[in-house]
């Protein structure tokens, strides 16, 4: 979460205010989430990956290379998406059938 509010160019305390949280306490409450130390209710982690730009499930990725996975594909139209997937499940297949 950290590093994509960074590479978005996002402070802690915008992206808490962004999602409603008071601004005298958005820093700290992000900061907390950032770091493991409280997990935020799902509508306000909803509300964290939409100010993010991501899809939900990025933000409980425990893998880097997952996360990354899905945040490409976030960003890619539905069509492209769709396509994509299709490819990569075909490819998958031949290579199980190998």
């Amino acid at each position: 979460m950290r590093d994509l509010r960074e590479q978005l160019g996002l402070s802690q305390e915008r992206v808490g205010v962004a999602i409603g949280i008071d601004e005298s306490s958005s820093r700290a409450r992000i900061s907390r989430y950032e770091l493991g130390i409280h997990e935020p209710p799902v509508q306000t982690a909803r509300l964290i990956a939409e100010a993010l730009e991501a899809p939900l499930p990025y933000l409980y990725c425990e893998e880097d290379d997952v996360a990354k996975l899905l945040l490409a594909l976030h960003r890619l139209s539905t069509e492209s998406r769709i396509r994509k997937v299709d490819e990569f499940l075909g490819q998958m297949a031949e290579s199980g059938n190998r």
